[in-house]
């Protein structure tokens, strides 16, 4: 009563080999979806955060990966001064910027 396995190749023991060139498209397929689903999408993200990183300038209000919301006031190589309160500066890498805020969204908060 094997629904899954002939009697005769179970009692043989002999295994049944598929073709290798569909083992090697199906491997082929499998990658080619990894790439579409996962890694592009990734990697246009990294290049419009990149973009927005490059394109930072004095006054643009912004927010760091951590959450904290203020406007930039000098902008260096590798870092940027934020003022996130009246006379509170603090430095920030460039890539800790998470987003760039509409002009006039922290005086729309206060």
């Amino acid at each position: 009563m094997n629904f899954f396995i002939s009697d005769a190749a179970a009692q043989s023991g002999a295994q049944q080999q598929g073709d290798p060139m569909v083992t090697l498209l199906f491997m082929v397929g499998i990658f080619a979806v990894m790439y579409f689903l996962m890694i592009r999408p990734q990697q246009k993200r990294m290049k419009a955060h990149q973009a927005m990183v490059n394109a930072l300038t004095v006054g643009d209000e912004v927010i760091s990966n951590g959450g904290t919301l203020g406007s930039i006031t000098h902008v260096d190589e590798t870092f940027v001064k934020m003022t996130i309160a009246d006379g509170v500066e603090v430095h920030v890498q460039r890539s800790a910027i998470a987003k760039v805020l509409p002009k006039g969204t922290i005086k729309s908060l206060k």
